[in-house]
This record gives C-alpha cells, structure tokens and sequence, in this order.
C-alpha cells in the first residue's frame, strides 16, 4: 500500500469518489454535509494498493492543530491497516513540517479505540455531527 499527498486532479478525484462511496452512500451522510466547501483549503492524502484507490482523509491547520477529517477507507479493504497508515502518515508529515502543536480529529464513536491505539486522547462530550455520534480527540505532536 502507498499512501501519498493527493496533488493532481485524478488523485483528487479519487479521494472524493471514496468519501462519497462511505459516508454518502454506507453511511447515509447527506451530501450538503460532505461537500462542506472546505476541500480547497485542505490537503488530500490517498492510499492506494497497486492502482487502486482505497482510503483517503484530509487535513488543515486550524490554530495550533492540524485537524484531520474525512478519514474513510473502502468497504472490501478495511482491517488491513489502511486507516492507521494514513492517520500515522499525516501525523508524521505534521511533525516533519512542524505544522502544528497537536493532532486533532472529531471520531465517531465506534472508532475512539481506533484511535486511542494510534495515541490519540478524547476530550470534551459527544456530539452529533452529520446524525452520527462524533467524540473530539487528541495527539500532542
């Protein structure tokens, strides 16, 4: 698996395809909340296997945290790392380019211990964000 910056308009693409693919279409998501008019401030990030794509995310840096979202991989590749691997590779790149102090995300539920095994800390109550129980969590980089 690869996992890269998403800098042309193909790769791009592809990010939005799988976003689509499970948060409108698995998740019931409605797209006015998936297409937010943020994507052109944030940087993509693709994994892929081979020639297929099959997880994306994006981040930006909002204060002193890079704030990573939209982190989805596809339905037939799950439980084969893809998540943790873009999750570290965004952290990594974070700490490389010192862009912020923290690491910040807003989880679904069902995923705190995701990411609390890649070292992320929750804080705060749980809201609903897009109908979907949503907790905010944390990672000191």
């Amino acid at each position: 698996m690869d996992i890269s910056i998403a800098e042309n308009g193909p790769d791009k693409a592809a990010c939005t395809k799988l976003r689509r693919e499970v948060f409108v279409e698995e998740q019931g998501v409605s797209e006015a909340d998936e297409i937010d008019g943020l994507d052109g401030v944030c940087t993509h990030v693709l994994a892929t296997s081979g020639d297929r794509p099959v997880g994306a995310a994006r981040f930006r840096v909002v204060g002193d945290a890079v704030k990573i979202q939209r982190v989805c991989v596809s339905k037939d590749f799950r439980g084969r790392g893809a998540g943790a691997a873009i999750i570290e590779f965004i952290v990594e790149h974070a700490r490389n380019n010192r862009l912020a102090a923290f690491a910040r995300l807003g989880a679904q539920t069902h995923a705190l211990d995701f990411y609390r095994k890649l070292g992320f800390e929750a804080y705060g109550d749980e809201y609903l964000d897009a109908g979907i129980p949503h907790r905010d969590m944390q990672l000191k980089l």
